[in-house]
């Protein structure tokens, strides 16, 4: 195996220099338009998804500062509680295209195949287009990443400028190039504008496979990764200066911070906060809410907020977020060893050992961090670990099969083969009701592919059976997820993908049915903006014509954003979400509320309980105390303007 190894190594050309040649555009325009195709379809029955985020896509054309800071209203009350470039995308296409479901999730679905596209050149340019094929196809079935390019959460725009980083990284590697490495920085100083800290998770694996692997002297080395920095922080820190120094006056309360600070909401809530559990990592459960199993608070519990069950090591194959991301990740991590093995007598700059440690690193940091996070943690994140899998299966996979001679080759592809099947089989048995003889043709054709990859090389056919047979194994059950999922309608802030959005506890969180009596998945707080009163449609027509001629800047406000934004969406008309996404940001405070009331600026408010978490507004309770309780269309309504007598 070493010798057909060191033989390999001294046949040019390396796969970077390979032209690219009339099949390999033919396959790789099939792959691009199948990904469009797959991201695309029934993407309308989608609706708008996260209504928190579509809420302020509709405030960020109304208003430019609302677009700049990522206001959940166009009245600039408070921020969403994320940095907004994810949202920016979504709304510049809707200015130009009218608000819609489909210009809010086109470009999502647009970055998916981009970002597919960038995962391929990356693994090409080291390991050949198979490799980029199949890193590629796994990489656009994946569940969680057809979901999340489907979705209009931020991870979209998050998973695509960080596969940008890491092509950029590999293009560095090559000739130890300054700009290509000075790009990278600046993707993941870019992608802190989607996701904040989340895009750091990568840092340690790039500068890695960059320190170790690229062809220049140690010292240039440094002063290339400093370089770097420096342009993660110019790219990232451009805006969060701009924030810090605007008058807290003149723009809205930064969502989810403290003390009305971007720094605040940084190592806070969407930073420290998330490994640790504090600084607003963990949420309280509204009062009377009984926690499912794994949700609790505690030492290694998700804590409300969590979402994905206990943290630990095996918190990336348990119930919640196996079936969205892990079909592949065992196969993965042992493809990684089996290159680094393969690679342990190479130079030092060998490129291929370079990727390996780049997507290596991507993989398990981003698991690590993932799986022993104490603060909160929704499954679909672990769509950032998607690339690093698919990467690492195109380019071991293709790797061994070329090895395929050696005994040591088809053992460990047998092996990888067998244990995905098995794995496959662990992750369906959990939805057994879903196409359940899926299972048994998995079981099958990871025997067949046994059997024929251990016949031996000189079997040609027996070899090119286990070759499909490795790839249907592997991709069977991500398929049928992935089909489950675009004929499927997700809503709210913590989507799943698969059938395990709709049976047992793999369906991540269940608050029960919403305002339109829907089942909802949002995982935030509940948009219990009925409060003491009743819950309705937030389309009812009473209430929506309601709104539609109050009149004034805001139409109506009620507690949290979350149920400000289907009351927006529904009429059209600026509704304020008091407290911002859980009802907890003091913002506004009740003075300056009732300076708005004063001055006509509000005209209803909708609901009369709520506030932040297991709590009660003040706003709302001065509201119940001074103005009369009606009911329109079975929601709670107070007309600020008419004072109770």
């Amino acid at each position: 195996m070493t010798a057909t190894l060191a033989r390999a190594r001294s046949a040019p050309p390396a796969p970077a220099e390979r032209p690219r040649r009339r099949t390999e555009w033919i396959v790789l325009t099939a792959l691009l338009a199948g990904t469009a195709a797959l991201y695309l379809w029934n993407l309308g029955a989608e609706g708008w998804a996260n209504t928190y985020y579509a809420g302020a896509v509709r405030a960020m054309t109304q208003n430019w500062t609302a677009f700049f800071f990522g206001s959940t209203d166009a009245g600039n009350t408070v921020t969403v509680d994320k940095p907004p470039a994810s949202l920016w995308v979504m709304a510049l296409s809707a200015k130009i295209f009218g608000l819609s479901s489909w210009s809010m999730l086109v470009p999502q679905a647009v970055m998916g195949v981009g970002a597919v596209a960038l995962l391929y050149a990356a693994v090409r340019r080291v390991a050949g287009p198979a490799a980029g094929v199949l890193a590629g196809g796994v990489f656009a079935l994946t569940p969680i990443a057809v979901l999340m390019f489907r979705y209009n959460n931020p991870d979209a725009l998050l998973v695509l400028l960080l596969v940008g980083a890491a092509y950029a990284a590999v293009r560095a590697i090559e000739k130890a190039s300054t700009h290509w490495i000075v790009l990278a920085g600046a993707l993941i100083g870019f992608a802190f504008l989607a996701k904040m800290m989340q895009a750091f998770v990568i840092v340690p694996a790039l500068a890695l496979a960059y320190l170790v692997a690229a062809p220049a002297g140690f010292w240039r080395r440094i002063r290339q990764l400093l370089a770097a920095g420096l342009a993660v922080v110019v790219a990232a820190g451009w805006w969060v200066t701009i924030a810090e120094l605007w008058p807290a006056t003149s723009r809205p309360y930064i969502g989810g911070s403290d003390n009305n600070s971007v720094l605040d909401l940084t190592f806070g809530y969407n930073g420290l906060g998330r490994i640790f559990g504090q600084g607003g990592g963990r949420m309280e459960p509204p009062a009377g809410m009984e926690l499912p199993p794994g949700m609790e608070g505690g030492p290694g519990g998700g804590g409300f907020g969590g979402f994905g069950g206990a943290a630990g090591w095996t918190r990336m194959f348990n119930e919640q977020a196996g079936g969205q991301i892990s079909w592949l990740l065992p196969a993965a991590l042992v493809l990684l060893a089996a290159g680094l093995v393969l690679t342990r007598r190479a130079a030092r700059t060998d490129r291929l050992r370079a990727s390996l440690l780049l997507w290596g690193g991507w993989t398990v940091v981003t698991a690590a961090v993932f799986s022993f996070a104490q603060g909160i943690f929704h499954p679909y994140y672990t769509v950032a670990l998607a690339p690093g899998i698919a990467a690492l299966v195109g380019i071991g996979g293709v790797q061994l099969w070329r090895l395929r001679a050696a005994w040591p080759a088809r053992i460990t592809l047998s092996v990888i083969t067998a244990g995905t099947a098995a794995w496959a089989v662990v992750l369906l048995s959990r939805t057994p009701d879903f196409v359940p003889w899926l299972r048994w043709v998995v079981v099958g054709v990871a025997a067949a592919a046994v059997l024929a990859l251990l016949a031996g090389a000189q079997w040609r056919r027996l070899a090119v059976v286990a070759a499909l047979a490795v790839l249907l194994t592997g991709g069977a059950a991500q398929v049928a997820y992935a089909a489950d999922t675009i004929t499927s309608t997700h809503n709210g802030g913590n989507p799943m993908a698969g059938p395990a959005t709709r049976s047992g506890p793999g369906g991540g969180m269940h608050f029960g049915p919403g305002p339109d009596g829907a089942r909802r998945d949002d995982g935030g707080s509940p948009r219990q903006v009925g409060g003491s009163g009743g819950r309705g449609n937030a389309s009812d027509p009473e209430l929506v014509a309601l709104l539609q001629n109050a009149g004034t800047t805001w139409a109506a406000a009620t507690t949290s954003a979350s149920g400000s934004a289907d009351l927006a969406l529904a009429s059209d008309t600026d509704v304020m979400g008091i407290g911002g996404f859980n009802g907890g940001d003091p913002a506004p405070t009740l003075e300056r509320f009732q300076e708005l009331v004063a001055a006509g600026e509000v005209h209803y408010f909708v609901g009369g309980g709520g506030g932040g978490p297991g709590g009660r507004s003040e706003i709302a309770t001065w509201v119940e105390a001074n103005f009369t309780l009606t009911t329109v269309g079975g929601w709670t309504v107070y007309d600020l303007t008419r004072p109770a007598s």
